[in-house]
């Protein structure tokens, strides 16, 4: 095959179960640019963590270059919504965000994530206690998925009657985020649409109830403001958006796809059993072998780019291969080994520089509570499909089910 073939070859669904040597054969070229007009792709590590840290390269949609859907993260926010920050530049970005991150943790409610702890592992506990049939048991469908929108809609403040509603209207808006591999689907598009509207219409009516009656919520606080920076409602509705859809989905991969690792090394699944703390260096191994978002391709040139040697023009899109970069040998002794005990683990899984994962600590959290649960409790768990089906999506990477058996569920 011809070098001007790897970027196809990257994003064809024929190769989602294992992009690693295609990511390998990138990472050969510093700078793949394979049409006039397409992204300049990167997937080296310091190029990617330079170029992540580099005001000159554009989050705004206002300076991409016209090259239809990405099938990025906050690509679900895609309806009448102002953008949410990730998809802003500075000082809008940092307006925003510093707003958003007030209620949500650190450094000014450094205490948020860690006082889930309690309510984490008991909707965890009661996801396993309802798995049923042990012979055949769908991990991303009976619990990967259920478990963080529990979550997320319990922070911001959607009623638990309401929770089944909320997923109604995610599943279609999440499924809009893959490409379709047959072309266009205009119907899938609208009952896309629509899904957005329901969950916009849905959301603006808490948020006109948390101004009349502030409760104990993210939604409540995003709503009140601090001092004289506030949201308006506009962007209130949009920041709930993006951290139902970008959060949720990130987490679900990350979960998904470290089962998958664990069960493909049983020695350290086995190790996690005996040592739930091994939970902490687990995920972040995880994040850099098998990351839940392996590329960015929403990045714009707003001023003339040099990356060795190769300089990118002013308006050119760049797509940043995270993944890639994260299996880097010049950055990473043996990268192609899940090592839980690597010391240096400084990844690119959750990004870095200003546009770093706003969800970070949560997903974390998440992660570690989870797989130490299910290493817990699941007596010989074992894979039915290997490699298992995966999304089509080669932003969001990650099985869209991982059909396990178990011989019980210990208590």
């Amino acid at each position: 095959m011809t070098r001007a073939s790897l970027l196809s070859r990257i994003t064809d669904y024929a190769n989602r179960a294992d992009p690693y040597p295609l990511y390998e054969e990138l990472r050969r070229t510093p700078v793949l640019h394979e049409e006039e007009g397409g992204p300049y792709v990167i997937g080296s590590y310091w190029d990617i963590l330079n170029l992540l840290h580099d005001p000159r390269l554009s989050s705004d949609a206002a300076n991409l270059t016209a090259g239809g859907h990405t099938g990025e993260p906050g690509g679900a926010e895609e309806t009448n919504l102002p953008p949410s920050f990730i998809r802003l530049d500075p000082p809008e970005h940092d307006r925003l965000r510093r707003m958003a991150n007030r209620p949500f943790g650190p450094p000014h409610s450094p205490h948020r994530i860690d006082s889930l702890r309690g309510e984490l592992a008991g909707i965890v506990s009661g996801l396993l206690d309802g798995l049923g049939d042990t012979g055949r048991i769908d991990l991303v469908d009976q619990f990967a998925y259920p478990f963080p929108v529990t979550v997320i809609c319990r922070l911001l403040g959607v009623p638990r009657e309401d929770e089944p509603r909320f997923r109604s209207w995610v599943d279609p808006i999440v499924a809009a985020l893959d490409p379709d591999p047959d072309g266009d689907d205009p119907a899938r598009r609208q009952v896309a649409a629509d899904a957005r509207i329901q969950l916009g219409t849905y959301l603006a009516g808490l948020v006109e109830e948390r101004g009349r009656e502030p409760r104990d919520d993210m939604l409540s606080q995003l709503v009140a403001g601090h001092g004289d920076e506030r949201m308006t409602t506009m962007e209130v509705l949009t920041t709930s958006v993006l951290l139902l859809i970008a959060g949720h989905e990130t987490t679900v991969n990350l979960i998904t796809n470290g089962m998958l690792t664990l069960l493909r090394h049983p020695e350290v699944l086995d190790r996690l059993r005996l040592d739930p703390g091994l939970a902490v260096n687990i995920v972040e191994e995880l994040l850099r072998y098998e990351p839940p978002v392996h590329l960015v391709p929403q990045r714009t040139c707003v001023a003339d780019i040099e990356v060795r040697g190769v300089t990118i023009p002013k308006g050119a899109r760049i797509w940043l291969v995270l993944a890639s970069g994260n299996r880097d040998p010049e950055r990473f002794p043996d990268p192609d080994r899940f090592d839980p005990d690597r010391e240096d683990v400084e990844h690119l899984g959750l990004g870095s520089g200003i546009h770093s994962c706003f969800g970070a600590p949560l997903a974390r959290l998440e992660a570690q509570i989870a797989l130490s649960e299910l290493a817990r409790r699941m007596e010989n768990p074992r894979l039915l499909e290997d490699p298992p089906p995966y999304r089509h999506n080669a932003v969001l990477r990650g099985p869209r089910h991982l059909h396990i058996a178990v011989d019980g569920v210990r208590r």
